[in-house]
């Protein structure tokens, strides 16, 4: 069996593995006290060219999503995301859990429009009535988003003077964001995401760490007692110290973006192995994540080879499936596929 079901089965980088080995016995503060979490949040700052920005270090997407989402918004505020976005869908209504509702808006190929969050902005104050309803207090959007497709620099842009308008947060989560930087078809940089919004994370878990997320408020606008509210969500480990010492490494040398170029070079090659079989994709992704329509006939003889990901129902006889493919895939994964297909 070979897996393109996600981007982060395999575990850590062997770079990342070894640093984690080499400092496995040194003596350390807890909770991110200590010189590798601040040398990484240091590091990050300079990768974002945003020296005033303030970095933490948290567990994993999901509860990263709900401590900055729960802990920026008043307790009568929901937080807008597409129909498709990560909160609306697949993360088991951790944010309705923190007592917030997703308000949903339309996807284009998982991307919000800003002049249909304008248009739904207004429309919400334009109600007599919305005293008695749930109010929108920040704005989130992935990038990639969950069909591996990017905002432009000018898309980012505009959803920022809509959130300015109306003052509330953007909030970008960059669970795949390395896959996102290293793209052919991007012209967004890791400095334009600090400088266009308010808060953003650097996802680790997909990107060659073990596990952990670094969030970075980029405006001086950290919520008060950030640390304490981490804590209480759970988020939080007493061993801090493991995802400091996997983000330096991953911020030395560029490390983080060089092994995310894998994923895009691998993708690039998926591509055209499906292009050749004639195997129909779903939508254009200039990402990792690769989205095929297949009959399910095909799909359940494939499946006895290779694991992919379920993503949705195209008609009665057929299915929209999901590659991806990681910092960690080989030529000789694709090469298998290839024969398989």
């Amino acid at each position: 069996m070979i897996s393109f079901e996600n981007d982060y089965s395999v575990g850590a980088h062997p770079k990342v593995l070894q640093r984690l080995v080499e400092t496995n016995n040194e003596v350390l503060p807890g909770y991110g006290n200590d010189s590798y979490c601040s040398r990484a949040a240091e590091k990050i700052k300079q990768a974002c060219e945003c020296p005033d920005a303030e970095v933490y270090f948290l567990e994993g997407g999901t509860q990263t999503n709900a401590v900055v989402i729960s802990t920026m918004l008043r307790d009568f505020e929901g937080v807008v995301a597409a129909v498709t976005g990560h909160v609306s869908l697949h993360e088991a209504g951790a944010i309705e859990y923190t007592g917030h509702k997703v308000l949903q808006v339309p996807q284009h190929q998982g991307k919000i429009a800003a002049g249909e969050l304008k248009t739904f902005l207004k429309d919400f104050y334009s109600d007599d009535s919305h005293e008695h309803m749930v109010f929108p207090g920040m704005v989130y959007i992935s990038h990639p988003t969950e069909y591996g497709t990017l905002y432009s620099r000018e898309e980012l842009e505009s959803l920022s003077q809509v959130c300015r308008q109306y003052r509330i947060p953007l909030y970008l989560d960059g669970a795949r964001l390395g896959y996102g930087l290293t793209s052919q078809q991007t012209d967004v940089s890791l400095k334009d995401i600090a400088e266009i919004c308010d808060v953003f994370y650097i996802g680790g878990t997909k990107v060659g760490a073990l596990c952990g997320e670094a969030v970075v408020f980029t405006k001086k606008n950290t919520p008060k007692h950030f640390i304490t509210m981490v804590k209480q969500h759970g988020a939080m480990l007493a061993k801090g110290r493991l995802l400091g010492v996997q983000f330096d490494a991953l911020f030395t040398d560029d490390l983080y973006l060089e092994i995310s170029r894998n994923a895009i070079e691998m993708a690039d090659i998926l591509k055209k192995v499906l292009r050749e079989k004639n195997y129909p994709f779903y939508l254009e992704s200039p990402t990792n994540q690769q989205f095929v329509i297949l009959e399910n006939e095909k799909m359940a003889e494939l499946r006895e080879k290779v694991v992919f990901c379920f993503w949705e129902k195209y008609d009665e006889n057929h299915t929209v499936v999901r590659f991806a493919t990681s910092w960690a895939t080989t030529k000789e994964d694709i090469e298998k596929l290839s024969r398989y297909l």
